[in-house]
């Protein structure tokens, strides 16, 4: 195992430890921090497990276009994050519909400038890390929306009852999270 994977595993393990801890000790934490707690804490697991497999990671593009796309995306993460604190945190305090409206897509701009990152970061590889790119996300989108069809089939059939608004914001993530798994099959067989 490389030290990167190592460093990630570790840091995965403790933080998901702080999180079960935290949720046991302090039953009053909100649920949306505790969910902020593991969701950092299996990325960081997922992700010790990828560069277990791939040293050298899955992604092969220049440095320069690299640091483009960390300057550019390390800050809109930043910002989004902050946006979900502030936007979580104002909706409680807030009751005319159209300023909550308002409130409630503060998050948006920063994803929006991570798809932006993620899309020049893609345009800017050659032709066979865009060509892995491509395939990746047609796998996620093809998947995604396949288990979101199912899943509405089975809401409409009263067999289960997931809230929409779960559902709608799980979308993304999920989507983002398949394209990775999808990346490192993918990389794998064009080694």
């Amino acid at each position: 195992m490389s030290r990167s994977a190592r460093l990630y595993a570790i840091a995965g393990a403790l933080l998901l430890a702080v999180a079960i801890a935290c949720q046991q000790r302090l039953p009053a934490l909100p649920d949306f921090l505790s969910g902020v707690l593991y969701g950092v804490a299996i990325g960081l697991l997922l992700l010790a497990l990828v560069r277990a497999f791939h040293p050298d990671g899955c992604d092969e593009v220049s440095p320069a276009v690299r640091q483009r796309y960390l300057r550019e995306m390390l800050p809109a993460m930043a910002g989004y994050v902050a946006a979900v604190f502030l936007s979580v945190w104002l909706l409680k305090r807030v009751d005319a519909p159209a300023l909550r409206a308002l409130i409630a897509l503060l998050p948006v701009p920063g994803i929006a400038l991570a798809m932006r990152a993620i899309m020049r970061r893609i345009r800017d590889a050659d032709e066979l890390q865009r060509r892995i790119d491509l395939e990746a996300v047609s796998i996620a989108a093809a998947l995604i929306s396949l288990g979101y069809l199912a899943a509405g089939f089975l809401q409409r059939a009263k067999v289960i009852d997931v809230p929409s608004s779960a559902a709608m914001i799980w979308v993304f993530p999920l989507v983002c999270f398949t394209f990775g798994l999808a990346k490192v099959v993918l990389s794998r067989r064009y080694r």
